[in-house]
């Protein structure tokens, strides 16, 4: 008699805390993970950023450039270039090796909430409160963006860039994505303040959190609304979501302290997971393991699964 063959064991969520690292940058705005998820970029109020390893917790660059606070940060594929944005209407390239400023980029109209680069790293993309998005050529001397996407009637709060797409979210409500390729765009309507937007792994579908505390997956090209997931917080912060490594989850910061996942097909909550007393303002996800970053006050925590050892620890 043959035994049954074991269950395969669900994907691990990260809910050990390995470290508390004080960032010593006023509140932190943002952290983001870099290309591998070796490194991390932290953004402060204090008008710096920040370079880490974040399972050493070691400090490896500071970044000072910037004239107000830093709202967001991306890293270049070949971890050469950091870009970021914030308060002060700029938009700075880094170079990560000698943290200089290479380039500094100005023209929106208010406060720049979020920063990308297209996968060459040739471009950068930036949101703004100013309700436009300006694609600035990082090889160019000139000033001026080389396209402007102002089709937004309020802020923008949140951009993401595929090979050949624009993912935008805005305070208007509404998820806008531009086919560069086909040279459209598409619209839909959420209808509350869109405070993050992000694709899935795989592509197909874009997560949508706002305002009205909810979060959305959407099928990328039809728009049709594939699941809701709610439990957490968020009527007035803007606040990241994303996935989990594999599409297994949806992960969300929220207003009461805790981060939340969500199974992405069932839409049943897997874990709210304590992260301290305030508004977890930020989160970022590992590219391929189950390790989450949060940043709550002046500090950021890092998460692993429950069976995870550290490299030399006993075991």
């Amino acid at each position: 008699m043959a035994f049954p063959e074991p269950k395969p064991r669900g994907p691990e969520l990260p809910q050990k805390r390995l470290k508390t690292l004080d960032c010593g940058q006023g509140a932190v705005r943002a952290v983001r993970f870099n290309v591998d998820g070796n490194y991390c970029l932290t953004c402060g109020s204090d008008k710096t950023l920040k370079l880490w390893n974040p399972l050493r917790g070691t400090l490896l660059r500071t970044y000072s450039g910037h004239g107000y606070e830093v709202l967001d940060a991306a890293g270049s594929f070949d971890n050469s270039s950091l870009c970021s944005g914030g308060g002060d209407k700029a938009v700075v390239l880094w170079d990560v090796a000698s943290g200089q400023v290479v380039r500094k980029f100005r023209g929106h109209a208010g406060k720049v909430n979020t920063v990308q680069f297209n996968e060459e790293a040739t471009v950068i993309l930036s949101g703004s409160i100013d309700s436009t998005i300006r694609c600035w050529d990082c090889r160019s001397r000139k000033p001026e963006p080389v396209q402007t996407l102002d089709e937004a009637r309020d802020g923008i709060s949140s951009v993401k860039v595929s090979d050949h797409e624009v993912l935008a979210g805005s305070v208007d409500g509404r998820v806008r994505r531009y086919d560069l390729r086909m040279g459209q765009l598409f619209s839909d309507y959420v209808g509350s303040p869109i405070t993050c937007i992000c694709f899935s792994r795989d592509g197909q579908c874009t997560l949508v959190s706002s305002l009205d505390s909810t979060l959305r997956l959407l099928d990328k090209d039809t728009g049709e609304l594939l699941g809701e997931y709610t439990g957490h917080k968020n009527k007035e912060y803007k606040l990241d979501c994303c996935l989990s490594e594999h599409d297994t989850h949806v992960v969300s910061c929220s207003e009461d302290g805790k981060v939340f996942f969500w199974d992405l097909v069932e839409g049943a909550l897997a874990l709210a997971l304590p992260v301290g007393p305030g508004v977890v303002q930020s989160l970022t996800y590992h590219p391929t393991e189950p390790c989450l970053l949060t940043a709550m006050g002046g500090s950021i925590q890092c998460w692993r699964e429950e069976t995870y050892e550290a490299e030399g620890a006993p075991g």
